[in-house]
């Protein structure tokens, strides 16, 4: 059956939420201006599902349309009751740039008790680059959810704030090494000897994924 916009937004007014889950996944095969009014449509959606099915295409949909998709995104950061609704918008808000997004986003990290929500807004900051984000990110490498430590330990990296350097120097020995890993490409974002230093200690490392990966930015650095 040929999928055309019309048939979508049939498939989107269903009562069935499996057939318009299964319109937002037909979305992909559209294009243009159509096709981002039926994921706004999906996006509103009463179930959650379907709004995060609908949010996770507006990073690529709505790349035409920013002064349009910037506040949708920013309402289901802040109001959408469900956690992976936010996680999906706090995604999209990085994947589109949306730098005017980082009070929404700092204010609902602040506030929310989910780790998946808090997580994805990690993430998304350093995606996003925002310098203003630092204090919230070196706060974010206190969390009790080790998943949100290791996503603040690379996006201090993507920031390349030197000042985050002493901070990530604690973690060369942590017995985890995949939050290790990380910590090797975060260190080679920055030039400074200390950094440099702490990289050839990795390149030892008792993982030997943690020290190929150190050895690798050590030549990439010299």
């Amino acid at each position: 059956m040929t999928i055309t916009p019309d048939s979508v937004r049939e498939l989107l007014h269903s009562q069935d939420y499996g057939d318009r889950i299964k319109a937002v996944n037909q979305l992909r095969q559209l294009q243009g201006p159509a096709a981002f009014d039926l994921a706004q449509l999906a996006a509103h959606d009463s179930n959650a599902r379907v709004r995060y099915a609908a949010i996770s295409q507006l990073a690529s949909l709505g790349r035409q349309h920013l002064a349009t998709v910037e506040p949708l995104l920013r309402r289901a950061l802040t109001n959408d009751p469900e956690a992976d609704v936010q996680a999906a918008a706090a995604d999209a808000i990085a994947g589109l740039g949306l730098r005017a997004a980082y009070p929404d986003l700092e204010a609902v990290y602040r506030s929310s008790s989910e780790w998946l929500v808090q997580f994805s807004i990690v993430a998304a900051l350093g995606e996003l680059g925002a310098p203003e984000a630092f204090t919230l990110l070196q706060e974010a490498l206190q969390s009790d959810n080790e998943l949100v430590v290791t996503a603040a330990i690379g996006a201090l990296g993507e920031l390349g704030d030197r000042r985050a350097i002493p901070s990530l120097l604690g973690y060369t020995e942590h017995p985890d090494w995949q939050l290790r890993h990380r910590l090797t490409q975060a260190l080679s974002r920055f030039s400074e000897p200390e950094a440099r230093l702490a990289l050839e200690t990795l390149s030892q490392d008792s993982s030997p994924i943690v020290a190929e990966a150190a050895r690798h930015h050590l030549k990439q650095l010299a």
